[in-house]
Formats: C-alpha cells, structure tokens, sequence
C-alpha cells in the first residue's frame, strides 16, 4: 500500500511536441483573426498570445486532439480550450460565403459551370428517437448530411447546412433553391445520378447528369460515353471533399449536431486557406 501511494506521489504529467502540418499562412490568418475581434469586444487579456490560441485550435481541428489533453499540456483547463474553439469556429464561419455571393465570385472570375455533391459525414450514435433521422441506409450508419458546390477546378465554394443523414440529394438541394440560384447567376451545374429529377426543364437544362439504365432500356454506346465524360468532369468535387475531411475532427463528430453546420462552414474557409496557398 505504502509503494503504491508513493509512486502515485512521483508521477508527473509528460508532454509532447506534434508537428501540425499547417501552412504558416493559415495560423496568422486565425491569429489574425483572433486579435482583430479581441480588439472589437474589447478584451485586453488572455492567457495564452492569439498566435498560440490559434495553434492550438488548429491541433485540436487538424488531429482531433483531446481538449483535456492540450489543456494540460498548455496549463489551461479544458473549459477554456473548448470556449477558444468555439469562438474561433464562429469567427470563421461568419466568412464563409452565402449560396448566391458564391455564384456571383464565379462567374466574375468566368467560370460557366460548377460540381454539385452531396456528402455524409459519419457523427457518434445517439440515444433516442431523436437520432433516427440521423441513420443512412446508403452507407448503414449515423450522420449527417451536407451538399456542396465546387468551381471546375475542385475548390469548395459553397456548402449547406447540415440535415439529417436520411435526406436525399435532391431533397437537400431543393430546399437550398440550387435550380433558382443557379438560374438567376446563369451558371450550369454537373451532378451524379442521385441529382436526376431534379431539374425535368428538356430544353434548357441547368443541372446535367449521366443516363440510368433499366431492365428494359439499355445504355446505347453513345449514352456510355456521355456517363464517362460527365464521370470525369465531376472528379474535381470528390477531391474538394478530401481536401475538407483532411480535418481529422470530421472522422467521427462528436459535436452537437445543431453546430456541425457553423464547424463545416468554419473548415470551409480553412482549407481554402491551405489549397490555395
């Protein structure tokens, strides 16, 4: 007994270092970021310089690091790490472009079209009624549910508010009045098959899509490659979705849903910062 209390008495708390590959640009833009809203609220001090606060957050975004765990190795409590995170998570969504500001951008910068998807993103199972719209019977598991828009090249411009995983595409993208946004910037869209139906205007179609075969109606060898043109078009939006989940926190939220849509719209802007260094 006597061993045992004495080994508890000499233990002490280790740290580490982690190399959080992150570009320089974007911790002073969140630092930046940071001293610019301590000056608004008027709040003259902080534990910890915004530089350090912002590589924190960053850690805790990037890697999906424990907030107990950076608190103690910082000497913070967990309370604080977590109000830093959520402060700079909104500061951050409040950049994020709106559906129609990010059509105009594109078609100043003279894009004619642009890549629509739709995404899940897998969140822990929760008990209740509640969470029953949260289960996909397309990838057997709980989540939620975000579209979003991509220029040609693949960089995100746009994403939604998040809805329950059970929302179908075309559910998501006529609640976000897509067609009508669309229509008024003169923009043409490029989706996969779970956008079909969506836009049934023949002779002047604003969402194109690849052609379905049946039981009865087989794909001529003309529709074929049409799907493969469309398939290679729409690669660009599958990699603005790898650079997004790049940011480990996404693997699993564990956040209120009721946030994830400020957290998605927060790391909108962040890896937009890190693509287009």
């Amino acid at each position: 007994m006597t061993n045992t209390k004495e080994r508890a008495e000499d233990t002490c708390p280790l740290t580490y270092q982690c190399r959080l590959s992150l570009s320089t640009r974007t911790v002073n833009h969140l630092a930046g970021l940071l001293r610019r809203h301590l000056k608004v609220i008027w709040s003259r001090w902080r534990i910890l310089p915004p530089g350090k606060i912002a590589v924190i957050v960053l850690a805790v975004l990037r890697h999906d690091q424990r907030l107990a765990d950076l608190a103690g190795g910082n000497n913070v409590s967990e309370s604080t790490v977590r109000r830093w995170r959520d402060e700079l998570i909104g500061l951050l969504a409040a950049q994020a472009p709106r559906l129609g500001r990010a059509l105009r951008r594109v078609v100043k910068q003279g894009g004619e079209a642009v890549l629509i998807d739709g995404t899940l993103i897998r969140t822990q199972r929760r008990t209740g009624k509640a969470d029953w719209r949260n289960y996909s019977g397309k990838h057997h598991c709980h989540g939620l549910h975000f579209l979003a828009l991509t220029d040609e090249s693949g960089r995100l411009i746009w994403i939604s508010a998040a809805r329950p995983g059970c929302t179908h595409d075309n559910t998501a993208a006529r609640r976000d009045r897509i067609l009508a946004h669309l229509r008024a910037a003169g923009l043409g869209a490029v989706a996969d098959l779970g956008f079909r139906g969506l836009d049934n205007d023949i002779l002047d179609p604003v969402v194109v899509t690849g052609y379905t075969a049946s039981r009865t109606h087989k794909l001529t060898p003309g529709q074929k490659t049409a799907n493969r043109v469309l398939a290679n078009g729409r690669a660009p939006v599958e990699h603005g979705f790898a650079h997004l989940k790049n940011w480990r926190t996404l693997t699993k939220l564990r956040t209120d849903p009721a946030r994830a849509t400020e957290l998605l719209r927060a790391l909108l802007v962040l890896t937009n910062l890190e693509v287009n260094r």
